[in-house]
């Protein structure tokens, strides 16, 4: 029988050690603990290409690996979950197993048949660690889940405004379960192939997450005035590491909450961040109390709408050929990183879904297949936010213009030239909108529109007048 002074530790989205719920409560009920991590393959071999996301994972587990010793990690690939879960090496049993909860549909269902096997040798304990908040934890006076999120953001702040952002000290090394020496299995050898992704702007593993947690500290004053410039040094580009727990939520909350009670300077930034902490919260909360959100609209009255079912369309969206600078350029962005800026997904979503009349879903797949910061609760939310068919989203006659936040968010083309250098000879105020320049110029420039650039797929004013229409008439 397996000793009850040993706890497995199921490593899945937080891949650290420092501020780890999951092993400060193994620790809390045993003297060992045995860390192991599973690549699942019936969530790898849905992705079309998931290799990025993989190597940022194996980097991650790699840093543990050496910090754990050598052979301590499970990180074979195989089904995981309570049925097949990760197995204690050591006596081929399994212990009591300690894990991070998650707030996704199957990983909530996964996780229950764990509780359900729950026996004197398994059990499956849950702590949370992703969110700053449990999901479904603050409610209305009326006991209901919110939908609105000023609201909601006043509860979350009187939430932590109680409590704070604590972390968690454990004592970890000298109780770890003695491992093998089995060294750590290579990328090639678990079947991926390795990416471009260590010359990608992304630190890696937990160090490289602890150096951009502080490289933004020292600029978070700034997050306020530059978020929405692409071209500019302005997001935390924590997001990848927020996904997968190589920095701890609490861990960048706590340095936020800190800097705006003691830095009247930066205060402005650090409260809009927080902000943004309260968002992805909102969307655990939105998932987890509604989690037909996966499949349908969250408004029943915008489930009525007739999208266009244009597959040329999407797929010269897809491949940034829309002949909108700015649109093209975010996707080149994110088909070439696997990152996209923030602002600029809500421009290309808002393209996608009123400028082509496309439904969300197609879009939010896309991003669910490129992005390696994907968060189903985030994307969704996203997605739904700007398709105007989710809750507290943005009103469906609010419709992004793209010219407009062009000029606006990259007014001197510096994005759009790093993303497509065929429109580098324009002039600041011509790149924005090439098919408006006359053909001596663009002649000039070493353009031809529909050879080296496309001409726009669609005209942004008759657009919006059918989107208008077309959601006037679902919403009714």
């Amino acid at each position: 029988m397996t000793s009850p002074e040993t706890q497995l530790v199921w490593l899945r989205r937080d891949l650290r050690l420092a501020d780890n719920a999951a092993i400060c409560s193994a620790l809390a009920a045993a003297q060992r603990l045995q860390p192991a991590f599973v690549f699942d393959t019936e969530i790898l071999d849905a992705l079309p290409d998931p290799a990025d996301r993989v190597e940022f994972i194996w980097h991650a587990l790699a840093e543990l690996d050496l910090n754990f010793g050598a052979g301590r990690l499970v990180d074979r690939q195989a089904r995981s979950g309570p049925r097949t879960g990760p197995a204690d090496r050591q006596r081929g049993r399994r212990p009591r197993v300690h894990a991070a909860a998650d707030y996704e549909p199957a990983a909530i269902e996964r996780d229950d048949v764990g509780r359900q096997l729950a026996g004197q040798d398994t059990a499956l304990v849950l702590v949370r660690d992703h969110a700053l908040t449990e999901p479904g934890s603050l409610l209305t006076q009326a006991g209901k889940p919110y939908t609105v999120f000023t609201p909601y953001l006043r509860r979350w702040n009187e939430q932590i405004g109680q409590n704070g952002f604590d972390t968690l000290a454990c004592p970890l090394q000298e109780r770890l379960l003695p491992g093998s020496p089995a060294p750590m299995p290579t990328l090639q050898s678990l079947g991926f192939v390795p990416t471009n992704l260590t010359g990608l702007p992304i630190a890696l593993g937990e160090s490289g997450g602890a150096q951009q947690l502080a490289e933004f500290a020292g600029r978070i004053g700034q997050y306020q005035a530059l978020r929405n410039f692409p071209a500019a040094v302005g997001p935390s580009y924590l997001s990848v590491h927020l996904r997968f727990g190589t920095v701890s939520i609490r861990q960048a909350a706590q340095m936020a909450w800190q800097t705006l009670q003691a830095d009247r300077a930066a205060a402005e930034g650090a409260r809009t961040w927080l902000n943004e902490l309260a968002w992805r919260d909102f969307y655990f909360h939105i998932l987890q109390q509604f989690p037909e959100v996966c499949t349908q609209a969250f408004r029943a009255d915008m489930r009525a709408v007739r999208w266009e079912d244009d597959d040329a369309a999407f797929a010269a969206w897809c491949a940034g050929r829309t002949g909108y600078p700015l649109v093209d350029a975010a996707m080149a962005q994110i088909n070439r990183t696997g990152y996209m800026h923030n602002r600029l997904r809500m421009v290309v979503a808002s393209f996608l879904t009123k400028d082509l009349g496309i439904h969300w879903q197609r879009g939010e797949r896309y991003f669910a297949d490129k992005l390696n910061d994907f968060d189903l609760s985030a994307n969704n939310g996203g997605w739904q936010w700007a398709a105007s068919t989710g809750c507290d989203a943005q009103p469906y006659f609010r419709i992004f213009n793209p010219v407009s936040q062009s000029e606006k968010f990259d007014p001197r083309g510096r994005f759009i030239r790093r993303y497509l250098p065929q429109l580098a000879a324009l002039s600041d105020k011509e790149i924005h909108a090439p098919w408006k320049v006359d053909t001596a110029r663009l002649a000039a420039c070493g353009i031809t529109l529909g050879r080296h650039y496309p001409r726009p797929i669609v005209d942004h004013a008759s657009a919006r007048k059918r989107t208008l229409a077309r959601f006037g008439a679902g919403a009714s």
